[in-house]
């Protein structure tokens, strides 16, 4: 990952904590390495799940939060919803443009961090994201950001891996070659209900959550390697900040899961990746 800009030492008492502002930049540049919308436009059936799911309606106001290339956003528009798709990497964005100009749809894009959405209190109906809001840095930060702008009696709606799924494998595996900043929590906590109900103060009556799996189609795992660490950014990031060696080592732990995890024999590769779909509805309201 990209080395921070210098900051002001924290104050006195918070010794040892995280400092987010430079872990954010750090991310940010994670993000914008590689060229995520390659891996990201083989997600989209995700996105028209997670609008079912939210039961988006024609002429709610849907913000998509750390939106990529805007999966979820054009399934809200293909519902005729009135979007404001979200990201804090403007590439991303750009690619999320394209897409809804090809399609004919009508979507706002702002560039924005999960973390500071500069809109009103109550501005939408629903607040949605597909493996995006689960990698902001401060998560109950980014939790109360998504309260804040969803009005009463709204939904929020994620797409969030879990634990145990593939993705959440991999960051591990990542991690154990490339450990993150000190003092971070697991973006797979967010795919797991407890710690939702949790982070954004929930009734277990408010919520509804699914596993459910997404299904990576590649040719082999050395094609799922390769693609992932040249378009994925926590992977490319990854394996350019290691010696030959420690890289070596990183893609035999990844093709040793893929090869445990793939179910179509050796001709193929299809591996099922656990994620958690859930919608919560706002102060009291069951979604």
């Amino acid at each position: 990952m990209s080395t921070p800009t210098t900051s002001a030492p924290p104050p006195a008492g918070n010794e040892g904590a995280p400092d987010m502002a430079a872990i954010r930049q750090r991310q940010q540049a994670t993000w914008a390495s590689g060229d995520f919308a390659i891996i990201g436009v083989t997600l989209q059936i995700v996105g028209e799940s997670l609008a079912e799911a939210a039961d988006i309606r024609a002429r709610e106001e849907v913000i998509d939060i750390a939106a990529g290339n805007g999966n979820a956003s054009l399934a809200a528009a293909r519902r005729f919803a009135r979007v404001t798709s979200t990201d804090y990497v403007p590439a991303l964005l750009q690619k999320g443009r394209e897409r809804a100009d090809a399609e004919g749809l009508q979507v706002t894009f702002r560039v924005a961090d999960a973390d500071a959405l500069p809109f009103p209190d109550a501005s939408f109906d629903v607040a949605i994201s597909t493996f995006g809001v689960m990698f902001a840095p401060d998560p109950p930060r980014a939790a109360r950001e998504m309260l804040r702008v969803v009005r009463d009696g709204g939904r929020i709606a994620m797409a969030n891996w879990t634990p145990e799924g593939l993705v959440g494998q991999l960051f591990k595996i990542i991690g154990k070659h490339v450990p993150p900043p000190a003092g971070l929590k697991s973006p797979a906590l967010w795919g797991t209900p407890d710690y939702l109900q949790q982070l954004f103060a929930v009734a277990p009556g408010q919520m509804q959550a699914q596993r459910k799996l997404f299904n990576f189609r590649y040719a082999s795992a050395q094609h799922w390697i390769q693609v992932f660490r040249d378009y994925y950014g926590p992977a490319h990031k990854a394996f350019a900040a290691l010696p030959p060696d420690g890289a070596q080592a990183l893609e035999q732990d990844l093709a040793s899961l893929l090869d445990r995890l793939n179910i179509a024999g050796p001709s193929s590769l299809v591996v099922p990746a656990e994620y958690l779909e859930v919608v919560i509805g706002k102060s009291g309201q069951a979604p």
